[in-house]
């Protein structure tokens, strides 16, 4: 290229804009030879054999639509106002917090403490409540039901204790180092630990209602702990201990019945710890939750006979992880248990992990094995102090999120 007699200033910005449109002019031939498409080449697209060895090629069917959901609300699977194995409609009974559920005296509701008014109360299944008493219980700590359902001992936190009937209206007051109560499930005696200053004036004691003809079965002395009170429906064992010594290397250890007259009853092998029990309507079972080792220390309920005869045979898991204070009978070979969506290991030593975690219900079949999920509620709730009203329609339950008094309708009345 010959420049004109410039200055040297001038011929170097020749030669810069001269570089730049060289540039683009071969960017524009590369453009025309390599990157047009194929069709204006006249090349079949769908001629073109693949490469091999390559990624594999999409078909060559409909092209994918992408749908945009609308902003609105979806469409939920509709709930069932009964039980049948899917969404469950819950029905919510209180605004407050309750607690010391039972089934109600006529067996079709439920009795309850108001814990923001300290008054009973029994909750028809229709959410109609009636007053027992109008009496006010402040502060209640617990409170252990008769088998009629019309009597209570009630706990207080300063050590105070009573027995009320809602029927007469009369009150008597029991001793206060006299604790952990429950009704005899065939009398009006009561069964609780005496625990006295000295440890040698400790035992597990029988007593009348009124606190009369009280009788020592078992010295406690510094194992009071150790003692659960859980009578059978034929009165005959009263309570079991954990004394009897370590677990083995299985995780197995042996837990001793006490009976209500000195009885010498064989000892109960239970896998793990946690142990908590619950017997069938007549005593032909035990229902009980134990965590060990073999389940990551989660909660797992067990079964076995409880008849005297053969009492601790046909030891069997039901394979559900939850406790049994969630669970419920609906007769001897039937029972309802809720049990958590989400279960972490090593919570069955610590229950409280699981109150805010929703459960579902299941149906167990004790002579079959079988358990099936017969509802999963529309709404969050962690269900305890289950209690079924008499014709089995209605499962009255505690929620542990909000505390409120709820049901689940299980067929119709």
């Amino acid at each position: 290229m010959i420049l004109p007699n410039l200055s040297e200033r001038n011929k170097k910005i020749l030669l810069v804009i001269a570089f730049f449109i060289s540039v683009i002019g071969i960017g524009v031939l590369l453009y025309f030879v390599f990157l047009v498409p194929k069709q204006l080449a006249g090349v079949n697209e769908a001629n073109v054999a693949p490469i091999s060895g390559g990624l594999p090629t999409a078909g060559t069917g409909r092209p994918s639509v992408v749908v945009t959901k609308p902003t609105g609300t979806e469409a939920l699977p509709e709930a069932d106002e009964v039980a049948r194995g899917g969404l469950t409609q819950v029905t919510v009974l209180t605004a407050a917090a309750v607690s010391e559920v039972t089934t109600s005296a006529d067996g079709l509701g439920a009795n309850y403490y108001d814990n923001s008014d300290g008054r009973f109360y029994s909750m028809a299944a229709d959410g109609t409540p009636t007053r027992l008493s109008n009496k006010q219980f402040p502060d209640v700590e617990s409170a252990a039901w008769n088998k009629d359902n019309e009597k209570a001992v009630i706990e207080f936190p300063d050590g105070s204790n009573i027995i009320y009937d809602f029927v007469s209206e009369v009150q008597v007051t029991l001793p206060k180092h006299w604790e952990d109560f429950q009704f005899s499930p065939t009398t009006n005696e009561i069964i609780s630990k005496s625990i006295g200053l000295d440890p040698d004036n400790r035992g597990l004691i029988v007593s009348n209602d009124d606190g009369s003809r009280t009788q020592v079965v078992q010295a406690l002395g510094d194992n009071a702990d150790k003692v659960q009170i859980n009578p059978s429906p034929t009165d005959q064992i009263i309570a079991f201990s954990d004394t009897a010594g370590s677990q083995t290397s299985l995780g197995s250890k042996m837990l001793i019945p006490i009976g209500k007259n000195h009885e010498n009853f064989d000892g109960l092998t239970v896998e793990g710890m946690g142990f908590e029990s619950a017997w069938s309507p007549r005593g032909s079972t035990l229902l009980y939750s134990v965590a060990g080792e073999y389940s990551n220390y989660k909660p797992l309920l067990w079964a076995v006979s409880g008849s005297l005869s053969t009492f601790g045979n046909d030891r069997r898991t039901l394979g559900l992880n939850t406790w049994v204070n969630k669970c419920t009978f609906a007769d001897d070979t039937t029972i309802y248990c809720a049990v958590p969506q989400q279960m972490e290991d090593n919570w069955g030593l610590q229950p409280v992990l699981a109150t805010r975690v929703p459960d579902d219900l299941y149906l167990i079949n004790l002579t079959s094995g079988k358990s099936s999920l017969i509802a999963r509620p529309v709404e969050n709730v962690s269900m305890t102090n289950l209690s079924l009203s008499k014709d089995n329609s209605s499962l009255f339950f505690t929620d542990s999120i909000t505390g409120r008094l709820e049901l689940i309708k299980l067929s119709e009345p």
